[in-house]
């Protein structure tokens, strides 16, 4: 394969494309709920064209784990999970590649880490909190999520909300808060309420835009639940924008609608009035 080619589909994708939802663990950033050409499509722009692996032979954690995600020929961006590719034993040797990196960060800052006793054990804590907080939904296995049956046969909107957002804006790294709702209409299955704000958590934690965070949202509740209608609310500040740059305190809101939300504007509307008693809008 030339260099600058695009690499062939693999026939694991091709068997995923004639399905409603792939049959696999990996979610979230490859596009789930879309179309077979819209799936295509975001796995041609994200397949790595020119990609090799960083350094053959390295020891180093964090080129064994790219070395396995090029070899498989899947995306590493910054909002892309890649637990599969992680194996036991490596988080905590993973850690400290990245606390080595924040220290020489800090020293490049012209931080005196050594005689600083506020910023002696700073890259630590950095590495800590990103690998197993603010980005444990790139390197740890998403929240098992327990399925039940719809016994009575609900088919109205049930909601919930407002779930806590905690998530790192991927242009500069600073955070994101804010609220989501989301509107269900069930259809043969529910989950219970607490696995919302845990598939939240594990989805929002990892850089990202917003703008894509509620459609991975959206496409990951949508195949555990396959209900009759979903819709999510995200809402949140961006400190990007807060703390630096044009340092204005607005907000950001996203909303995706999908079956009978987005096909019966009564349903969609019902769905608002009932958020804006959990909230929404204050």
């Amino acid at each position: 394969m030339k260099p600058d080619a695009t690499p062939p589909m693999s026939e694991e994708l091709k068997a995923q494309l004639a399905l409603p939802f792939p049959e696999t663990d990996e979610c979230c950033g490859t596009g789930f709920g879309k179309s077979p050409a819209q799936i295509e499509e975001v796995f041609s722009n994200k397949t790595h064209k020119d990609s090799k692996p960083y350094t053959q032979g390295s020891s180093k954690v964090c080129d064994l784990i790219r070395n396995r995600l090029i070899e498989a020929e899947k995306p590493y961006h910054a909002n892309d999970t890649l637990y599969q590719y992680v194996k036991p034993g490596e988080h905590a040797k993973l850690q400290q590649e990245v606390e080595d990196v924040c220290l020489q960060l800090l020293k490049t800052l012209v931080i005196d880490t050594d005689n600083d006793h506020n910023t002696k054990e700073t890259s630590k804590r950095m590495a800590k909190m990103y690998i197993n907080e603010v980005m444990k939904g790139r390197y740890h296995a998403p929240p098992e999520i327990t399925t039940f049956p719809n016994a009575k046969k609900l088919d109205e909107i049930y909601t919930v909300g407002p779930i806590a957002v905690r998530s790192m804006c991927s242009h500069h790294f600073v955070p994101i808060i804010g609220d989501c709702w989301v509107g269900v209409i069930p259809g043969s299955k529910v989950i219970g309420l607490s696995k919302f704000n845990r598939v939240i958590d594990w989805v929002l934690s990892r850089p990202s835009i917003q703008e894509e965070s509620v459609i991975m949202l959206a496409d990951l509740l949508e195949k555990e639940l396959n209900p009759m209608g979903i819709a999510l609310i995200l809402r949140a500040k961006h400190l990007c924008c807060h703390w630096r740059g044009v340092k204005d305190d607005s907000m950001m809101t996203n909303s995706v609608v999908r079956g009978i939300f987005a096909r019966n504007p009564t349903a969609k509307q019902e769905f608002f009035d009932i958020i804006r008693g959990q909230s929404y809008g204050k």
